[in-house]
């Protein structure tokens, strides 16, 4: 029998008690990302099926969630939720995956300056009214203050995910990024632009000496796929955690 879940492509995840726990690892050490997300979801990363907006979306959720649970601390601050944020995130979407563990109920801090800005940019130009949408603006804004790619930081699997996640939810921004540029540099472009300051040193991209950190190669892998390309150059055996 064909439910609506697979007609539509969704991987429904089995209940928690059919999840096997992570498996022991050193004390104080996050689980590995994809181990968060099949917790999550009841699915690989790698093959996780996103052929509709719904299942995208649910991806999308996942995967941010998984790296903001790796990089260790209160899951909420690292994901840039508030804890009832989180908790209905979790209630709405990821409901077999049961209790995640304290870490996951942890209220942040202090929000960073940075992170309300970028934020508030996204929300002010979301394509509709929504959780969904309001969540992603926060967990946008909080994940482009981490080192790499936004997309990486994001735990996707290619940019061409954040594009669409862009198209999707934020289509007023991200049909101002004409020339392609780093999602993370057009944020910030856009701040100061909003306020009336020019980022630029020169009036026409080609011609300016930062080039190269506004539209050079985003090319990388997964965090997703980090620990498995580790252990298996190192010999070991990936396993499920």
């Amino acid at each position: 029998m064909t439910t609506m879940a697979s007609a539509a492509g969704m991987v429904e995840p089995p209940p928690a008690s059919a999840l096997p726990f992570l498996a022991p690892r050193p004390q104080g050490e996050a689980p590995s990302p994809a181990a968060v997300y099949r917790r999550l979801t009841g699915c690989d990363p790698a093959t996780a099926l996103v052929g509709d907006d719904i299942t995208f979306d649910r991806h999308v959720l996942a995967a941010i969630l998984a790296v903001a649970a790796a990089d260790g601390g209160s899951v909420a601050e690292r994901a840039g939720l508030s804890a009832e944020d989180l908790a209905a995130l979790l209630h709405r979407h990821f409901p077999a995956a049961g209790d995640m563990g304290p870490r996951w109920r942890t209220r942040p801090g202090a929000e960073d300056d940075e992170v309300v800005m970028v934020r508030d940019l996204l929300l002010a130009r979301r394509s509709e009214a929504g959780e969904v949408g309001r969540w992603l603006a926060g967990m946008l804004a909080r994940r482009a203050l981490e080192p790499n790619h936004l997309w990486e930081d994001l735990g996707l699997r290619q940019r061409t995910e954040l594009s669409r996640l862009m198209a999707r939810h934020f289509a007023p921004l991200a049909e101002r990024n004409i020339n392609n540029m780093r999602w993370k540099r057009f944020f910030y472009r856009m701040l100061c632009e909003d306020d009336g300051f020019v980022m630029c040193s020169t009036p026409v991209c080609t011609q300016c000496a930062d080039f190269a950190l506004c539209f050079g190669d985003e090319s990388g892998e997964s965090r997703m796929a980090d620990r498995r390309r580790a252990l298996a150059l190192a010999g070991q055996p990936v396993t499920p955690s």
